[in-house]
């Protein structure tokens, strides 16, 4: 009895494991071949790179208050040694609220790159989904963001139908 059920389920199990279809998609290359992800990515690292220089001036200025301040602190009466240290720490203060701001968990760079690059990721995923749906492809995989995908054989790529499917074919 033992055996009969063993033997059903290899036959069925493994006609369930040949009834699945796999393939994957390379989603760097996918963006990669897509002008207006170019485009979006290079509005999106412009502005950070305006912020960085924003904020590393901030804190230039603020280094320089600071050398400033241990030179002169000896001869600084205790009034003005104490107002200069608060507006060091303002500065301070003000140069990592601005960091944070700007390139925080729910910062502008993270909600910049939501309104830019997300559209065109979702765009990417329904067409990878179309094409798997049209293929009766059971699971696809992301070779670029899946560590655990160690080989791949190129006949199961659907890059070039996904970008066919986006209208932008190499």
């Amino acid at each position: 009895m033992k055996a009969l059920i063993l033997a059903l389920t290899l036959i069925f199990g493994t006609g369930f494991a040949y009834s699945q279809k796999y393939a994957y998609i390379d989603s760097d290359y996918i963006l990669a071949n897509l002008p207006e992800y170019a485009e979006a990515k290079d509005k999106l690292d412009k502005l950070a790179d305006r912020w960085t220089k924003d904020i590393e001036q901030r804190y230039e200025i603020l280094l320089q208050k600071k050398e400033n301040f241990a030179r002169e602190e000896v001869l600084l009466p205790s009034e003005e040694r104490k107002k200069r240290l608060e507006e060091i720490d303002k500065l301070e203060t003000e140069a990592m609220e601005m960091q944070k701001t700007r390139f925080g968990v729910n910062g502008d760079y993270f909600a910049k790159r939501q309104e830019l690059i997300k559209p065109i990721q979702d765009r990417v995923y329904d067409a990878m989904q179309a094409v798997a749906s049209k293929r009766s492809y059971s699971f696809v995989f992301d070779k670029a963001n899946q560590s655990n995908l160690v080989y791949a054989d190129s006949k199961f790529d659907l890059s070039e139908a996904v970008l066919k499917e986006l209208g932008s074919s190499n």
